[in-house]
């Protein structure tokens, strides 16, 4: 595996690059934001390593660029001192698929970045449509009613995964280890992922399609399937 790890302190990339090469992955390094847009942009990396706070560019609106402007789906893990939900959902807004605050464990670390890796070499499938919501595997785009929306990393892989299953109801451990098959993260970072994901396919329309089933799990489905 191939990790760019873009932090600015020197102390942390340090521990993180060491780690990881005595592993057996190759690491690259940026310490601002800049550098690591034109690293990220150039280089060829099965996962990201981004700090929040970051001279020159903050990693929020580093991915989000990666993201949106770039159109760059190389699995991104975050890393910050700020652990509120109101934190985590900017991470995932701007794209991130992971989150993790220091201090942190370099053994859990390592396993979130392979579990991002292998999500990201899952082979390609044909597009999948739930009512009007259209998603396609190949381009990572998501559209409904027409309208281009903005799904990225984890809650992207959440989406598809319902639209797999639908309009079959899903558990809340199934989607948990699908993401994290070696171990979930706290239980408020797939809830920040739902939340967003909500936000993005449901809240600008009239019909929701994203259920909650209370003590259970998800559900993907218009009303007309019921």
């Amino acid at each position: 595996m191939r990790v760019l790890v873009i932090e600015d302190d020197l102390d942390i990339a340090s521990n993180i690059g060491d780690y990881l090469s005595a592993r057996g992955h190759g690491v690259d390094f940026a310490y601002d934001g800049i550098s690591g847009m034109h690293l990220a942009l150039t280089g060829d990396f099965d996962a990201l390593v981004i700090d929040i706070m970051l001279p020159g560019m903050s990693g929020l609106d580093l991915c989000q660029k990666l993201r949106t402007e770039a159109r760059r789906s190389t699995p991104a893990l975050m890393l910050t001192a700020r652990d509120t939900l109101d934190d985590k959902l900017d991470g995932f807004a701007a794209g991130a698929d992971d989150y993790m605050v220091k201090p942190f464990a370099l053994q859990e670390l390592e396993a979130r970045l392979l579990a991002l890796q292998r999500r990201g070499q899952e082979p390609g499938e044909g597009a999948l449509e739930v009512a009007d919501l259209r998603l396609d595997p190949a381009t990572r785009s998501v559209v409904r009613d027409g309208r281009r929306l903005s799904v990225q990393g984890a809650a992207f892989d959440i989406l598809r995964f319902l639209m797999e299953r639908s309009p079959e109801a899903v558990k809340r451990q199934e989607i948990e280890e699908m993401l994290w098959p070696d171990e979930p993260p706290p239980s408020d970072v797939l809830r920040s992922h739902i939340y967003g994901l909500r936000r993005a396919i449901d809240r600008p329309f009239s019909q929701p399609l994203l259920h909650t089933l209370r003590g259970y799990g998800f559900q993907l489905a218009s009303l007309d399937d019921d």
